[in-house]
C-alpha cells in the first residue's frame, strides 16, 4: 500500500480536500482490514470559518488536535451518537481539517457490515448496502473508527490513507463542489463551496 506522505497533508486545506477524492481510507482494527474509496469530503478552515470547531483559533481540549502539524486524525463524538473522522491539514498552529463524509467500501465488506449492522454482508438489504458508509458517522462505524483513534498519525497503521491500496489505484468519476451539509448555524460560512464530491 502506498501511504500518502506528510507533505500531502501540509498543503492548503481546500487543495487537500479535493485531492482526497478517489484515495483510499484504510483501517486495520483488531487485524481486520477495511478499505474505502473516498468520494465525499468537506474542508474546515479555522481562522475564517464559523463552522470550524477552532474558529478564530479557539483552542480547547477538544480542538487541540486541529492545531497539530498536518497528517493526524481528528476524531470526535457528535450528537451523543456518532463519531466523525477528520484529516488535520496545514502547518502546526493553523487549525484546519478535512471531514471525510463518504466512502465506497472496496475491501472488507464482511467486516464493515458486521461493524455497522452486526450482520453478514449477504444478509443486508439493498438499502443497508447503499447506506453502509455514505455519511461521516456511518463510515466511522463501518471502519470501527472511534475516539480512541483521535490524534492518531495517518502515516502508519492502524489508520491511514493511500493512493494505491491492494490493487486499487486512485480514481474518480469527476469532482463537483457545493455547500457543506448540516451547518446552518455558521452564518455566511454555510454558503462556502467547500464540499467536494463525486456527482
Amino acid at each position: 500500500m502506498h501511504k500518502l506522505p506528510r507533505k500531502f497533508y501540509m498543503r492548503d486545506t481546500l487543495i487537500v480536500a479535493e485531492a482526497l477524492i478517489g484515495c483510499y481510507l484504510v483501517s486495520n482494527i483488531n487485524k481486520e482490514y477495511v478499505i474505502g474509496r473516498i468520494n465525499e469530503t468537506e474542508a474546515y478552515i479555522g481562522p475564517v470559518d464559523k463552522a470550524c470547531h477552532a474558529y478564530l483559533y479557539k483552542r480547547t481540549g477538544r480542538t487541540e488536535p486541529l492545531f497539530a502539524e498536518g497528517g493526524i486524525a481528528y476524531v470526535y463524538f457528535v450528537y451523543g451518537m456518532h463519531h466523525c473522522m477528520n484529516v488535520v491539514t496545514e502547518k502546526e498552529g493553523v487549525p484546519c481539517a478535512v471531514l471525510i463524509r463518504g466512502l465506497e467500501i472496496v475491501q472488507g465488506l464482511e467486516t464493515a457490515a458486521s461493524n455497522r449492522y452486526k450482520k453478514n454482508f449477504s444478509d443486508l438489504s439493498a438499502y443497508q448496502k447503499k447506506n453502509l458508509a455514505n455519511g461521516p458517522g456511518k463510515l466511522c462505524k463501518a471502519l470501527n473508527i472511534t475516539a480512541y483513534l483521535n490524534r492518531t498519525s495517518l502515516l502508519a497503521e492502524p489508520l491511514f490513507i493511500c493512493d494505491k491500496a491492494n490493487g486499487f489505484t486512485k480514481r474518480t468519476s469527476g469532482i463537483a463542489t457545493g455547500k457543506r451539509i448540516g451547518i446552518d448555524y455558521a452564518e455566511e460560512a454555510k454558503d462556502f463551496p467547500w464540499r467536494f464530491y463525486e456527482p
